[in-house]
């Protein structure tokens, strides 16, 4: 009990003190984990609790596309890319069909990769700039 609240205080703080670009980047963990619970659930016909990842995938994608900045090129594309997962994840969720999940967790994994290598160019670049979350 106590090591438990002992994390749940971690998990608390790691989202407090997290910079933006970290807190983008536990989204994307947190997609891909919701995704392959769905999965998971639907292969063991569990239809409740499916359907409860699969909304939860939902809602971050839905945080994803209300902090877009749309004075950025790139903000567009993303907001297709996200506006095409969240369709995806209601089809998904309609038929509780575990490849239409499969096919939104391989864009959420080369979403999530490709934050992940941009932090890391971030803090080895010269000039050290933050960026901003998407």
């Amino acid at each position: 009990m106590i090591a438990h609240n002992a994390y749940n205080q971690y998990k608390e703080n790691s989202v407090y003190t997290a910079k933006p670009e970290e807190l983008t980047l536990m989204l994307y963990n947190g997609l891909i984990k919701f995704i392959m619970r769905g999965i998971d659930n639907i292969e063991k016909n569990k239809i409740s609790d499916a359907n409860t990842n699969i909304i939860k995938a939902q809602n971050i994608i839905y945080e994803f596309i209300n902090t877009l900045d749309m004075k950025y090129e790139i903000s567009s594309s993303l907001n297709s890319i996200y506006d095409y997962m969240l369709r995806r994840l209601v089809d998904a969720n309609i038929k509780k069909d575990k490849e239409i999940l499969e096919e939104v967790l391989g864009f959420a994994k080369v979403l999530r990769d490709t934050w992940e290598e941009a932090m890391k160019v971030l803090k080895t670049s010269p000039k050290k700039q933050e960026i901003s979350a998407v």
